[in-house]
């Protein structure tokens, strides 16, 4: 892996496996950055600096580690988070939205929960995950909040894998898989 951008000031530190979870797939082990209390303090407060302006509504984190990083804004900002879960975690009668994608190595069904007191339309959101790869996760996120109305305002990551997509969002640290 080469780093091409960190805007960390702390050390960085990640591990890596390969052929995890499959064969071809390297995976990108972030558990070190949340390890060191600086580290996940600083990474934090990079992403209230990128939208703390942006008036968002709520913080939406896709399972497991972004609900990590996406609870950590949402306390700091004072506004809702998020869980996107895995289908299967949630009762029926609390799911908004199901709606399945392709990862890099199969497909996956995940699931938007129901607002309390409110409806996805003409809501702000902020999605906030911990790797950026092929960006299919955040789209079809960003897809399911469009079709109930609501509005993505944007899309930040701790780690984007940059020669995996030419994606517009928000990282922290940029790398390539070498």
């Amino acid at each position: 892996m080469k780093i091409l951008k960190n805007n960390l000031t702390n050390q960085l530190n990640l591990r890596t496996e390969k052929d995890f979870p499959v064969k071809g797939v390297e995976f990108i082990d972030i558990t070190p950055l949340i390890l060191q209390k600086n580290i996940l303090s600083e990474i934090t407060d990079k992403f209230i600096e990128e939208i703390k302006d942006k008036k968002i509504d709520y913080i939406v984190a896709p399972e497991a580690r972004g609900f990590i990083f996406g609870t950590a804004v949402s306390v700091k900002l004072n506004i809702g988070c998020i869980p996107v879960r895995k289908m299967g975690k949630l009762p029926k009668s609390v799911v908004e939205k199901r709606f399945d994608y392709m990862k890099e190595y199969g497909v996956d069904i995940l699931e938007l929960p129901k607002l309390v007191h409110a409806k996805y339309k003409g809501k702000r959101f902020y999605i906030i995950d911990d790797i950026y790869a092929t960006g299919n996760t955040a789209k079809a996120i960003t897809n399911a909040i469009e079709s109930l109305g609501g509005i993505v305002i944007g899309v930040g990551v701790v780690l984007n894998i940059k020669e995996l997509n030419n994606d517009k969002i928000y990282s922290i640290i940029d790398v390539n898989e070498e």
